[in-house]
């Protein structure tokens, strides 16, 4: 959400030609489609008031679902672009049958709202509304229209921005302090992660005074975006895959989720950023800023971090080239932007034009349209990871997108098959937005093959036949055998990797010989290996394999941290097994923690979930075996 309104009343025009001036335009645009909403043609008009109601009843469940997954979750199913389509088809239904859209009713939770009840909640001083989108140059041109009518002026000076695709945030500063940090949440309240945005280390505690005439205000509401920058998604997409998990899909949903973990120090790991581009509350009003450069300028002097780039349009045209300069850009800003954001300069203007109840009327959003590529699905494959979660992914015939060669899609899960229809041979529509994980969008019925059948998500896993199992609520579907050969294979390549205990000499193809032998079937097998074992193996000598047992004897005597980070214990990253690392000096104490010891030190989700995995008898075994063998002399 880029901009926060301010209030105020809107003066009366001077001149009597300024005002027929606005009447003409407004007359002019009064029959214009919705803002972002254009009228359906008349084939996507529903036949019928029934069929309308059944359509609309239906968007606004799917769009429900979705905006949970999207703004609590984190874990969205769909693209932004198709998310978009959902509500503009409701949008536009809702215009063509008004009764219908009145007796809807209210919703569980405002859209965007990402409150998920783990944080306590703090109220804005000012609200943080949404922000009205478009989509064509047609529709920001309109919008530009209408606000110079409402204006009832023949220019103003604009300033496009870049429109950071991340997690809204509101950042309190009491006379220069950093005192609160909050999500938009509902755009009255939302959660409170101050602690999270503490770890930034670009965001500085205390505001740069210029000295006694120019002091800090004395409250204001910062408004800003969290976001993980392309290079850091990039980093961690690495560790993923090097540890056998699916990649995140999205920085934004990455962003988000890092913001709601509950533990700074694996916040701080990620490398969270911020930036700054408005304000809600500032008091005193009176020293509010004129205008939007001015703010940024000020904003640059107390040493926040702020938009990099601007530009500055009075006509449409000038408006439409800022935004294709931000479009050509994009690939060089520190940020992921999926937009460009066009607001009013003049603050004092804004105030004349006010909002609505969802947005204010003095800035829009252009939406930039994802890239996109059609390919032929050739195949359906199953990944399974070290926790036994059943990752499908397409098997495509590589297609160029987006500056790279794409021949792998993930499909997040079995639900995922089931909305898309997918089928083996199916001609699908790719996209990425951003250069970021490419998602299949669709399917062409046209041109799918007259012999496709559907998709069968296997009941058994791949690896071990073991019947496969889906906790209630849950859309992933995991294999529960802990000896499953897929599942051991991840487990050791993420134990002894370089997150982990670092063997250097095991590798991939070592550590499948070695399951698929029968060898090894847990991690501390590891440890049990002979010189005989290793031996038999092909291309093991005797040089190899005393290399190989004495740098699985010098793991033995790894940092502690490391073998607890290497476990893959649930909710422990880096930091939080550095953490464990220096409260418990040997790992049969955290094979032993309660609930209440590992409280302080991980909080009550990471020490629930803890708890939880070790109370499988498998979990405990494995951990209680490998604390022995540490302990060894």
């Amino acid at each position: 959400m880029n901009g926060s309104p301010t209030h105020g009343r809107r003066p009366a025009l001077a001149h009597t030609a300024v005002l027929a001036l606005l009447l003409l335009s407004v007359a002019a645009f009064a029959a214009t489609p919705p803002l972002g909403a254009p009228a359906p043609t008349p084939a996507a008009v529903p036949a019928t008031t029934a069929d309308a109601g059944a359509r609309i009843a239906a968007l606004r469940g799917e769009i429900a679902r979705h905006n949970e997954l999207y703004f609590r979750r984190s874990a969205p199913e769909i693209t932004d672009s198709t998310f978009d389509s959902l509500r503009r088809e409701l949008a536009a239904l809702e215009a063509d049958f008004p009764a219908l859209a009145a007796a809807a009713p209210p919703e569980a939770a405002p859209p965007g709202d990402d409150r998920n009840g783990d944080f306590p909640t703090a109220r804005h001083r000012a609200p943080m509304l949404g922000i009205e989108k478009v989509y064509t140059e047609a529709e920001l041109r309109h919008w530009h229209r209408l606000l110079l009518a409402r204006l009832g002026r023949r220019d103003a000076a604009l300033v496009v921005e870049p429109k950071i695709d991340g997690l809204a945030i509101s950042v309190t500063f009491e006379h220069g302090r950093l005192v609160r940090a909050v999500t938009r949440g509902s755009g009255t309240e939302g959660d409170e992660i101050t602690a999270n945005v503490r770890t930034i280390p670009t965001l500085p505690t205390t505001l740069r005074s210029a000295g006694a005439h120019s002091p800090p205000p004395a409250l204001i509401e910062l408004r800003g975006e969290l976001y993980i920058s392309p290079a850091e998604f990039a980093r961690l997409n690495l560790e993923r895959e090097a540890a056998g998990e699916p990649p995140f899909a999205h920085p934004r949903n990455l962003a988000a989720g890092t913001a709601k973990l509950h533990d700074p120090a694996e916040v701080a790991a990620r490398h969270l950023a911020l930036v700054f581009y408005g304000w809600g509350a500032w008091e005193p009003t009176a020293t509010q800023p004129a205008s939007q450069q001015k703010f940024l300028e000020q904003a640059n002097a107390w040493g926040l971090p702020t938009i990099p780039v601007t530009r500055l349009a009075r006509s449409a045209d000038e408006l439409w080239a800022a935004v294709g300069e931000v479009a050509r850009q994009r690939d060089q800003l520190p940020f992921p932007a999926d937009g460009a954001v066009a607001k009013l300069d003049s603050v004092p203007l804004r105030r004349s034009l006010g909002e609505t109840e969802q947005a204010p009327r003095w800035t829009v959003a252009y939406k930039f349209p994802p890239d996109r590529a059609s390919t032929r699905l050739r195949a359906i494959s199953i990944q399974i990871g070290r926790t036994g979660v059943l990752t499908p992914v397409a098997e495509l015939v590589p297609v160029p997108l987006a500056g790279a060669s794409i021949a792998r899609a993930t499909l997040h899960n079995r639900d995922t098959i089931a909305r898309l229809d997918l089928r083996v041979g199916d001609t699908v529509t790719l996209e990425r937005a951003g250069g970021v994980v490419p998602h299949i969008t669709g399917v062409d019925l046209a041109r799918r093959p007259a012999e496709s059948a559907p998709y069968v998500f296997p009941d058994k896993c791949p690896a071990c036949s073991t019947a496969v199992a889906q906790g209630p609520g849950e859309a992933l579907v995991r294999c529960p055998n802990p000896i499953c050969p897929a599942q051991v294979r991840q487990r050791l390549d993420h134990y002894t990797g370089r997150h982990g205990v670092r063997i250097q000499d095991l590798g991939p193809a070592t550590i499948t010989m070695l399951v698929d032998r029968g060898l090894v079937r847990d991690i501390p097998d590891l440890y049990r290996l002979r010189r005989g074992d290793l031996l038999a193996l092909p291309g093991f000598g005797p040089t190899s394999a005393d290399a190989l047992l004495d740098a699985i004897e010098r793991s033995r005597h790894a940092r502690l941290w490391r073998a607890i980070n290497g476990l893959g214990l649930p909710r422990v990253g880096t930091a939080t097994a550095k953490k464990l690392g220096r409260h418990f000096t040997r790992l049969e104490q955290l094979a032993n923690a309660t609930y209440g010891e590992l409280i302080p030190v991980v909080g009550t989700a990471t020490a629930r979930a803890l708890v939880a995995h070790l109370a499988e008898p498998g979990n405990r075994a494995t951990l209680t075996a490998l604390a022995a063998i540490r302990s060894q002399p």
